[in-house]
C-alpha cells in the first residue's frame, strides 16, 4: 500500500484478500519499505510473512523481491547495518565536502592564474609603450642632431664666403683678400 506525499513514496507491506481495493481494509501489515532512503530502509516481519505464505498467501513480485534481497536479521545484524549505512553515508558527505573544496581552490587558483597573465599582459604593454617611448626619443635625438650638423655645415660656407664679400666690399680683389 502506498502513502508518503506527492513524489515521495513510502510503502506498507501488507495482508489482503484478493477481492478487496487496492487501499481499502488489510488483514495485517507485515512491514514496510522506504525507496527515498539511501540506500533504501526495509522492515520486515519474517515470522508473520512466513506464516502467510504458509497458509497460502502468494506475494506480488515486488514484495517477493524485496523477501528476497531483505533476509532475516537479528536486532544486532540490523543494528550494524544501520551504523554501516550511518558510516557510508557520513564518508560521501565528507568525500562530497572535500570535492567542493578542492573545486573551489581549482577556481581559486584558475583566478590567480587569469589575475598574474593579466598583470603580465599589462606589464608588457607597458615596457612595450616605454621601449616605443625610449625609440621615439632617441629618434628625435637623432633628427635634432642631425639637423643641427646640417645647420652647422651649412654656416661653415657662410663664414667662408663672407671675408670674400667682406673684401669685395671694401675695394680689394678677392683674390688678394684671400692671401
Amino acid at each position: 500500500m502506498r502513502m508518503g506525499a506527492k513524489k515521495k513514496p513510502f510503502y506498507r507491506l501488507v495482508v489482503k484478500e484478493k477481492r478487496s481495493k487496492r487501499d481499502g481494509k488489510y488483514l495485517e501489515n507485515v512491514g514496510t519499505y522506504n525507496p527515498m532512503a539511501d540506500p533504501a530502509e526495509v522492515n520486515l516481519k519474517h515470522d508473520r510473512i512466513e506464516y502467510w505464505i504458509s497458509v497460502g498467501a502468494q506475494p506480488t513480485e515486488t514484495v517477493a523481491s524485496l523477501i528476497k534481497h531483505n533476509p532475516f536479521q537479528t536486532e544486532e545484524e540490523k543494528a550494524v547495518a544501520v551504523q554501516t549505512r550511518a558510516e557510508k553515508k557520513e564518508a560521501e558527505k565528507t568525500a562530497r565536502a572535500e570535492a567542493k573544496r578542492a573545486e573551489i581552490e581549482a577556481k581559486r587558483a584558475e583566478a590567480a592564474k587569469v589575475e598574474a597573465d593579466k598583470a603580465a599582459a599589462e606589464k608588457a604593454e607597458a615596457d612595450k609603450a616605454e621601449a616605443e617611448k625610449a625609440e621615439a626619443a632617441k629618434a628625435e635625438a637623432d633628427q635634432a642632431e642631425t639637423a643641427n650638423a646640417e645647420t652647422t655645415e651649412e654656416a661653415k660656407p657662410e663664414e667662408t664666403a663672407a671675408p670674400e664679400e667682406n673684401a669685395s666690399t671694401e675695394g680689394i680683389a678677392p683674390e688678394a683678400a684671400e692671401k
